[in-house]
């Protein structure tokens, strides 16, 4: 199951620069407004410590971590759902991604031209998600006069629903108020997402500060989460530049730059880990001599739709899977001693997947 998270913003933020972090791609980036045009798509490895200390433990030939896939999308500017700037295709980029992560300038820096003239995190912040309401606001309108007469006739059900539920999404959005911060019924939810709405989509502000600025908060910064904070949007400080020469660097040496910095962890460890939980993401492992594997999973799958994510024929022939939590398996070290200290649970097709679940399938085809 892979996640795809889109990188946005203003022209000159530090999209392409984060990005690069990201994947040690090295794309273009410019101190111009449209250095990225087509986006960049890249992967990165989540380096999940539970998957090397197994590994440690089990000493497969192979060790596969779970990735994350990350889009560089063109920078957006105000007048984009209207053609302004690259327009519709920007927007088109986005609409393909899982979840977005807005870079917001939160830096004052007179050698990197801002696209306005000014810093101001907040306007930028406006401006972007402005153009995202506009442009769901487009589809909606060009739908509801397709749909209206069948839904005021009563023709079937599910042209009423799709009208309510519409103007129920118009309204919201006329209010400035994205699709994401409504409450839908699970049936609604069920129909907009259909619709692949820009302002359904989950979202993180990723504030992008100096590098001597990434352990205290500033000003902008400081605005910034208390705006987030009313609609409840989760947000993560980092220092774009300082992402980009962490990726340099080797796992030794970036331990000590980070302590150095007065920071526990790499803002991109932040942000793959604020992304999972904002999609409702976890991780089980797999374990043998031939492989140590993460697998991305949503929280609430049952143990065949698991089993379905490494193959078909896992879910179609499910029998059980033999589970042990990542903290028994570590404490009793190995799967053997696991099973016999009684820590391995056989489960049925019911059972809920936890994070951190080490599975071993049976099924028959």
């Amino acid at each position: 199951m892979g996640l795809t998270a889109g990188i946005i913003g203003l022209p000159n933020v530090g999209k392409s620069t984060l990005f690069n972090a990201i994947t040690k791609a090295h794309v273009l980036s410019a101190n111009y407004p449209f250095a990225t045009i087509e986006p960049n798509v890249g992967f990165v490895e989540i380096k999940d410590e539970r998957l090397i200390k197994i590994a440690e433990i089990v000493k497969p030939r192979n060790v596969v971590f779970a990735s994350v896939s990350f889009t560089d999308i063109a920078g957006l500017v105000k007048g984009a759902s209207k053609g302004e700037g690259l327009g519709n295709q920007f927007l088109s980029h986005i609409r393909e991604v899982d979840a977005i992560c807005q870079v917001v300038r939160c830096f004052d820096n007179p050698d990197i031209v801002h696209v306005t003239g000014k810093i101001d995190p907040i306007d930028d912040i406006e401006t972007v998600n402005l153009e995202l309401t506009f442009a769901d606001l487009e589809v909606i309108e060009k739908r509801l006069p397709k749909i209206e007469k069948k839904a005021q006739l009563k023709v079937d059900a599910d042209s009423e629903l799709e009208y309510k539920t519409l103007k129920k999404a118009k309204n919201a959005l006329e209010k400035g108020i994205q699709l994401r911060n409504c409450l839908f019924s699970p049936e609604e939810k069920v129909l907009l997402k259909g619709y692949n709405f820009l302002t359904l989509k989950p979202m993180i502000y990723v504030l992008n500060v100096e590098e001597n600025e990434v352990s205290n908060d500033n000003e902008h910064v400081k605005k910034v989460k208390a705006y987030a904070e009313e609609s409840q949007t989760k947000t993560v400080v980092i220092s774009a530049k300082i992402e980009e020469e962490i990726c340099e660097l080797e796992d030794d040496d970036r331990l000590m730059f980070l302590e150095e910095l007065g920071i526990a962890e790499s803002g991109l460890d932040k942000l793959v880990r604020e992304t999972y939980d904002l999609l409702g993401l976890a991780t089980y492992f797999t374990a043998g001599e031939k492989e140590a594997k993460a697998w991305t999973f949503r929280k609430g799958m049952k143990a065949p739709e698991c089993a379905g994510i490494i193959h078909t024929d896992f879910e179609k022939g499910f029998i059980r899977a033999e589970i042990i939590a990542y903290d028994d398996f570590v404490k009793c070290g190995s799967l053997q001693k696991a099973r016999e200290a009684g820590k391995m649970r056989s489960e049925g097709k019911e059972y809920l997947f936890k994070d951190g679940d080490i599975a071993l399938f049976r099924f028959n085809v």
